[in-house]
């Protein structure tokens, strides 16, 4: 019981002492609390100066003294700006954004039908121009299987070099003239990009190799003794090879230009003249050598795919992600 009385008594005495008197560190006072102070979390009425032991809290170091880009010249003057502000605010904006993000144009399963114009680059003595027209399938994007014709007939001229070379040096020079020419054709595009041209308009463009095997149907122009020859057309087997160029103004419409050169076995006329008149007239003395023809084409046409319009294909699980034509 006496024991029970002497720990009540020290408990009482722990109870009555200050809370300050916890913190207080060796040698400090207690600070003297006001009664009618506010309470920790509440603030000092309007108009007083806060209570006696307290400090007053100087926020002028947070306020925003700074205008614009002011703090990060005075931060860091290596990173200060050097433009106008005043004249950058005051320019036009251009808001328009070009991004390619897709393919311009989807090639792969579409038709392509390309008309042209085309001009002899190699021969001086006659030239075979003539229209054609070309029809290709694309397998891929870059790769197309496809078919092309030309016609010479009534397109070929002499020149007037041959004419002067036969009046001034008294000697006949072969000549052949062309009736048509059709093969079939492999292309492949190897590059393709863009470029900008009247202001901001972007073109697109293809460049591609081509080449095939076909016929070209020839015949020897009489020159050496035109007065018995006449000679008929023959088809001679014609191979292909050549390089172009296409550039897209939509999506389905482009101009093309193609250098292609048509290599052929061509019948040449024969130089010699039989003495008689019936040896003349004989067919099997108008032909002479046989001679390695190059034909060097510049076509000059444009491009249509059909269909003219597609739809793009996304991304898909088990879909195709090339994209294709519908």
């Amino acid at each position: 019981m006496k024991h029970t009385r002497i720990a009540l008594l020290a408990a009482a005495a722990l109870w009555g002492l200050p809370a300050t008197g916890f913190a207080q560190g060796e040698g400090e006072e207690a600070p003297v609390m006001d009664a009618d102070a506010p309470a920790e979390g509440e603030g000092a009425p309007a108009g007083e100066a806060p209570a006696a032991g307290g400090e007053e809290f100087d926020d002028s170091e947070f306020e925003e003294t700074g205008e614009g880009v002011g703090d990060i010249c005075e931060i860091d003057p290596a990173a200060c700006p050097t433009l106008d502000m005043a004249k950058e605010a005051a320019k036009p904006l251009d808001e328009t954004i070009k991004a390619v993000q897709q393919r311009f144009i989807i090639k792969k399963h579409r038709f392509e039908l390309q008309p042209f114009w085309g001009v002899t680059l190699n021969d001086q003595f006659v030239g075979h121009p003539g229209p054609g027209i070309g029809a290709n399938f694309y397998i891929t994007e870059v790769m197309a299987v496809g078919i092309n014709g030309q016609y010479y007939d009534p397109f070929n001229n002499e020149s007037s070099f041959n004419a002067q070379v036969r009046r001034a040096a008294r000697v006949g020079v072969p000549l052949t003239e062309y009736q048509w020419a059709a093969a079939a054709n492999f292309t492949y595009m190897p590059a393709s990009g863009k470029f900008a041209g009247f202001g901001n308009f972007i073109f697109h463009y293809d460049m591609y190799v081509v080449g095939g095997v076909g016929a070209i149907s020839t015949r020897p122009i009489s020159v050496i003794d035109p007065d018995y020859r006449n000679f008929t057309y023959q088809p001679n087997v014609a191979f292909n090879v050549g390089i172009g160029l296409k550039i897209f103004f939509n999506r389905w419409f482009a101009a093309v230009l193609e250098v292609r050169d048509y290599i052929f076995i061509d019948q040449l006329e024969n130089l010699e003249v039989a003495a008689t008149p019936p040896e003349r007239a004989d067919d099997a003395t108008w032909l002479g050598d046989t001679s390695l023809t190059n034909n060097v084409q510049a076509q000059l046409g444009v491009s249509v795919f059909i269909p003219f319009s597609f739809k793009y294909r996304l991304p898909k699980a088990g879909a195709d992600t090339a994209g294709g034509a519908k």
